[in-house]
């Protein structure tokens, strides 16, 4: 009984021998029959004449018999000789299909990770069924491919060390004007007017360095500098903010208490630079960038809020494809002509020291980037330890929730109302302001980078809140008109006594100077202990 879907069941062959012995019996039979009907005088010639008939069919019968024999045999190898060029094509294809699926992408990923091209050739075994003339055509082919992109990931190691190279040298002429700019800053750091063009300089040789290293790190170096002691994460922040051109719009809120691991301290600066360069590059030029930082259950979450017109969720999901291709290694190539180095910086450095960065929408309708910093990467390390330990890097200031300067500044003028002492410091410190602002300097509502107190020092402040700067020696008088001018008596003997005398015992020109420096990025002639560790860092 056959069952509906049961394969048919295989026909039995008929043998060819059976086939044609039915024409010799039939001769057989008739020539029998034809014998005995006939009379006694014929009957011998026609049984001769029958049987002889009846022998030449049989003969007949059995070479048909021998030539389908012959053709049957014929056909059976034909059929196993084309059963076995379709079982080699069908392994050919499936090797075809390893070979652009598997070995070359192998293969390429070896030689990018530093094997040589006959390391990678000595893994490659030959699938089943493949004759030798197409494993060896399948050897030259992925030799071919091998030697080729070894040869292009030459030249592009080549490229990306020529680009670092480059950016090491940039990144030492900025260094060394660097250092003759705080050198011509401690000569002239009592001119108002010189000394605010020299932080003007000084805040572009900043943005210059920053340049150099965002190539270095998109040649696949690390950053210039290299901090070997924690660092508090305000701090880090006031240093990313240095480094970026629109620093008076941006508002650093409340940050959590944490310190950065020394050896990923300039990658975040780096990083949240390039973040906060973005923010104010694509946001209304009167609006402010406001950074906050707390602790999440990963790490530590950076915010940048801007208040621009915000992106497209098609924009969005572009941005976060660059940051992954940045992620996964981008080439410079890929930059094209018109290249934006920043995400593709964040990404390298997200890659190379397990930041993530994530873009939402904004409350005040632009983009929030979050930056979260892994646990790994923080400590809670005192803030006396990290402070000190930072040299050109601003430290805590004394609150416990770190806020903007400008809100000090309100509350030291609401402070300085109660009494005359202190209305008289804010009406001086008002004026060095005033006379700031007509030489270029920054504004007060600004969070800057490093101030004196990088090597731990106690800062003293005026009655604005504004850090006030110190010296190793009793400052000379400033340039102009001194906050109280002396009696002519008391001129006639400064005159004969010199310079030696020091000057009044709150300059505006100090604390201008202390926050300058703060806003260059760049630390003071008392915040630095001498270049050589400086130099250690590098």
């Amino acid at each position: 009984m056959v069952h509906v879907g049961s394969p048919p069941e295989p026909q039995r062959p008929t043998p060819a021998g059976a086939i044609w012995l039915i024409p010799v019996a039939v001769s057989v039979i008739c020539s029998a029959t034809a014998v005995a009907l006939v009379g006694k005088d014929v009957r011998l010639p026609l049984g001769i004449g029958l049987g002889v008939a009846t022998i030449a069919i049989a003969v007949v019968a059995v070479e048909a018999v021998r030539r389908g024999r012959q053709i049957a045999a014929a056909k059976e190898a034909h059929r196993q000789q084309e059963a076995a060029l379709v079982a080699r094509l069908a392994a050919q294809e499936a090797e075809l299909h390893r070979l652009t699926g598997e070995l070359l992408p192998k293969a390429i990923y070896r030689l990018q990770h530093g094997d040589g091209v006959e390391e990678v050739l000595q893994g490659v075994d030959v699938g089943p069924g493949v004759s030798p003339e197409f494993a060896a055509a399948q050897r030259s082919v992925l030799r071919s491919v091998a030697e080729a992109v070894e040869a292009e990931e030459g030249l592009r190691d080549s490229a990306q060390r020529a680009f670092v190279n480059i950016a090491r040298r940039v990144q030492a002429i900025v260094h060394q004007q660097a250092t003759d700019l705080r050198e011509m800053e401690d000569r002239h750091g009592n001119r108002p007017d010189v000394f605010g063009d020299l932080l003007k300089i000084d805040h572009g040789t900043a943005l210059i360095g920053r340049l150099a290293d965002s190539i270095a790190v998109l040649g696949g170096a690390r950053p210039g500098r290299q901090w070997q002691n924690n660092v508090a994460l305000y701090s880090v922040l006031r240093g990313a903010v240095s480094r970026i051109t629109d620093y008076p719009r941006v508002e650093i809120l409340a940050v959590t208490e944490v310190a950065v691991l020394g050896a990923s301290v300039e990658p975040l600066i780096h990083a949240l630079a390039e973040l906060l360069d973005n923010a104010t590059r694509y946001s209304p030029p009167k609006t402010k960038v406001r950074v906050t930082a707390s602790e999440v259950q990963s790490g530590v979450a950076v915010e940048i809020e801007d208040g621009g017109i915000g992106l497209a969720e098609e924009a969005r999901r572009r941005v976060e494809r660059l940051l992954e291709e940045a992620s996964a290694g981008l080439d410079l190539a890929d930059l094209g002509e018109s290249p934006r180095l920043g995400l593709a910086v964040v990404g390298r450095l997200s890659q190379a020291h397990g930041f993530k960065v994530s873009l939402r929408p904004s409350a005040y309708g632009g983009v929030r980037a979050v930056l979260v910093i892994p646990k790994e990467l923080i400590t809670t390390a005192p803030v006396s330890v990290v402070s000190g330990a930072a040299p050109g890097l601003p430290a805590l200031p004394n609150s416990r929730t770190p806020q903007p300067v400008g809100a000090s500044v309100r509350s030291g003028r609401s402070t300085a109302r109660a009494g005359s002492a202190s209305a008289s410091a804010s009406a001086a410190a008002s004026a060095a302001a005033a006379d700031s602002g007509k030489s270029g300097a920054a504004p007060a509502g600004t969070v800057g980078g490093p101030s004196d107190a990088g090597r731990g020092r106690p800062v003293q402040r005026t009655a604005n809140g504004l850090p006030q700067r110190s010296r190793r020696t009793p400052a000379t008088p400033p340039y102009g008109t001194p906050a109280q001018r002396p009696a002519p008596e008391a001129a006639d003997a400064a005159g004969t006594a010199g310079a030696g005398d020091s000057g009044p015992a709150t300059e505006p020109g100090l604390w201008l100077a202390a926050f300058q420096s703060a806003v260059s990025g760049t630390p003071t002639a008392d915040s630095r202990v001498d270049e050589s560790s400086d130099e250690g860092d590098r």
